[in-house]
């Protein structure tokens, strides 16, 4: 593996020092043109890094909550274990009203605080260590997630595919290779070559800031478009095949990524390209039925008509709708790559098969 692909591919976007008993995130805000990592101390500055996504991606943003409600655990006074857990509890309520859609956020908090209330009995000291190893195996839980569904992902491509992504899930939005780019980096590291068209992706430019970021670090070759673009790109012949991250997946198979994504959904499907959504098992919610059920954050219009400008590109009375998610019906998806397999429609049942104890 080429030391610059190496660098990519093991990006440590979260660690904890448990030493020093810190936990740093990398400010993807700050992203392509500064590295800058900030440690999170308090529970105002950990909602803040989800909420204003300097930290990102459905697995990272679960990774981050797990390590940041340990890091409050030992804040909070020692007392009788039902005190503690309720302290616990509102600390894991306010970090999760932090960001709406993405799962993996109430997944790993109900993880944490489920592991808290199973120990509540141990000594102050003990219970602590036991919520740092839960928030431990979350995150190296993900690191093997993330090789696994590479590795299936990497079966439906081949040498010379052209593959078009939407936002970002690499490394950054994970831990280590990521979901939709993880197959094109372990295929790098093989020694495959692929070309990628990276949508910019309105409004936050993920793919722009961070996805073409990534891949160009990796050595992949990788052309940066507008999002209004991928049409005459799949029409050219140029896609074999698109690879999108996913923050939720109802029961259906519908699934929820950063908006846009059901434009190339609907677009591959006229031009006959398969369409895969790549995405570990904490990301799908069994308990919603559907699309229609997966709440959509809705974000500050200021994205769309100042963030990104020396000047403002919209009259100051311009309204503005500017939802950070929309859902791809099921009926628009090729397959769902997970750590445990390649799964297609119907979606209630081969979604529903991964969590069969068999399997």
């Amino acid at each position: 593996m080429s030391e610059a692909l190496k660098q990519v591919t093991h990006a440590e976007n979260i660690r904890y020092d448990k030493e020093a008993e810190k936990l740093t995130i990398i400010d993807q805000t700050l992203l392509p043109n500064e590295e800058r990592f900030l440690d999170l101390t308090t529970a105002e500055e950990m909602y803040d890094a989800i909420k204003t996504l300097k930290v990102r991606g459905a697995p990272a943003i679960g990774i981050c909550a797990a390590y940041a409600l340990y890091s409050l655990a030992r804040a909070i006074p020692a007392g009788d274990g039902n005190a503690f857990y309720e302290r616990l509890a509102a600390a894991g309520a306010y970090l999760n009203s932090s960001r709406p859609t993405a799962v993996n956020l109430s997944w790993a908090l109900g993880e944490m605080l489920e592991t808290a209330k199973a120990h509540l009995d141990l000594p102050r000291a003990e219970l602590l260590e036991v919520l740092y190893e839960k928030a431990a195996a979350i995150h190296d839980d993900d690191i093997a997630k993330c090789r696994a569904i590479s590795e299936f992902g990497l079966t439906l491509v081949k040498e010379g595919d052209g593959i078009l992504t939407h936002c970002n899930a690499g490394p950054l939005a994970t831990s280590r290779y990521g979901t939709a780019l993880g197959p094109i980096l372990l295929g790098t590291e093989r020694g495959m070559r692929f070309h990628v068209f990276s949508d910019e992706t309105r409004p936050l430019l993920q793919g722009a800031r961070l996805t073409s970021y990534e891949l160009q670090r990796a050595g992949v070759d990788v052309t940066l478009i507008c999002d209004n673009m991928a049409s005459i790109v799949m029409k050219n012949g140029w896609v074999q095949a698109c690879f999108v991250g996913c923050d939720r997946v109802a029961a259906n198979g519908d699934a929820a990524n950063k908006i846009g994504t059901s434009g190339v959904a609907i677009l591959a499907k006229h031009y006959g390209i398969p369409f895969y959504v790549l995405g570990p098992t904490s990301t799908i919610d069994r308990s919603c039925p559907d699309g229609d059920h997966i709440p959509i954050e809705q974000r500050d219009p200021e994205e769309i008509k100042t963030m990104w400008y020396e000047k403002p590109m919209a009259l100051p009375d311009v309204k503005c709708y500017n939802p950070a998610f929309d859902v791809t019906d099921h009926a628009l998806i090729t397959a769902i790559i997970t750590e445990k397999g390649i799964c297609r429609a119907p979606y209630t049942e081969s979604l529903a098969a991964l969590f069969d104890d068999k399997t």
